[in-house]
């Protein structure tokens, strides 16, 4: 484990359904935002909202970044996203295997591919 030059980041972000976490990878990850993208279904979140507290099923996007991409990213899910207000919560990793923090650095150095095919 050492502490990477890149500053490798997790984003946490939720969304409403698994076609827009979908998206929200898709579009992260053809624009090089990130170099992987988890989505983990069946949250179940409680909250306050407008005076109320609220419960609804969403789906946990898990993004892997560099901070030097975060700005971007966060752009994106703010502009693409349903949400009035959607999560988007970060934290710097201090520590991890090199051979994976180089991966990220790796992914999100290079310029972004040719489009990727449509969703399923």
């Amino acid at each position: 484990m050492k502490r990477s030059r890149i500053h490798p980041t997790i984003a946490w972000v939720t969304a409403p359904d698994l076609r827009t976490a979908r998206r929200l990878a898709r579009l992260a990850l053809e624009q090089r935002l990130v170099a992987c993208a988890q989505l983990r279904t069946g949250v179940e979140s409680h909250y306050w909202w407008q005076g109320r507290i609220e419960k609804c099923r969403e789906v946990l996007l898990t993004f892997k970044t560099t901070r030097h991409k975060l700005g971007a990213l966060e752009k994106l899910v703010l502009e693409e996203h349903p949400y009035d207000t959607p999560q988007f919560v970060t934290v710097q990793l201090t520590s991890g295997s090199a051979r994976y923090l180089d991966w990220i650095a790796a992914e999100t150095a290079g310029p972004a591919p040719r489009p990727l095919p449509p969703l399923d």
